[in-house]
């Protein structure tokens, strides 16, 4: 049996197992919203691209509206202009999930985390940006892309660490949990 294919039935094996260890999806944000079909997935063919290490944990999923779908082809398209490969894109989607399920929040009032805006929930405080530019979709990808960029070894590492060392979230692990959407989302658009 060759290397890969080993790798796979372990990696598909550990799933099965990992499943039936965690009882459902990491709660990181109280209103987050509601998260559909906690469940672990097999990874795909295109795992070893896009899904290296496989998927950490149950798995959560959202329906996405047009908005939505229109902000996760931004950042897409946003990766392919920093010239990064589908691995970046699929970091930044998850991260994106995670902070607005891919929303491009304006301020949220009390329910504002400090001065956070955006799809990736940045901070002008920290020197993300102005308000306009972190709620501009390109720009706030590219920021994230270019913090992303800055850790080394990011694209050997498991997506959720590489998204927390970039985001420094008081729930660090809260984004592997959306690592199969982010690569089924990337998988069916990067191309088109």
């Amino acid at each position: 049996m060759n290397t890969m294919l080993r790798k796979s039935v372990l990696g598909i094996a550990g799933l099965a197992l990992t499943g039936g260890v965690f009882a459902g999806p990491i709660a990181a944000h109280a209103d987050a919203g509601p998260v559909q079909g906690t469940k672990p997935v097999a990874v795909s063919v295109q795992g070893d691209k896009l899904i290296p290490h496989g998927v950490q944990g149950a798995q959560s999923k959202i329906d996405l509206n047009d908005e939505q779908m229109a902000n996760a082809k931004a950042i897409i398209a946003a990766t392919k202009k920093a010239g990064l490969p589908e691995r970046a894109a699929v970091i930044s989607i998850a991260t994106s999930l995670q902070e607005s399920k891919l929303e491009n929040l304006g301020h949220l009032g009390d329910r504002n985390d400090h001065d956070s805006l955006g799809l990736f929930q940045q901070r002008p405080s920290s020197g993300w940006g102005t308000p306009e530019q972190i709620t501009d979709p390109e720009y706030s990808t590219l920021a994230f892309l270019k913090g992303l960029k800055q850790v080394d070894g990011w694209q050997d590492m498991p997506l959720t660490e590489a998204a927390q060392t970039v985001q420094v979230s008081a729930y660090p692990d809260a984004y592997a949990q959306w690592e199969q959407q982010a690569a089924d989302i990337v998988a069916h658009n990067w191309n088109s």
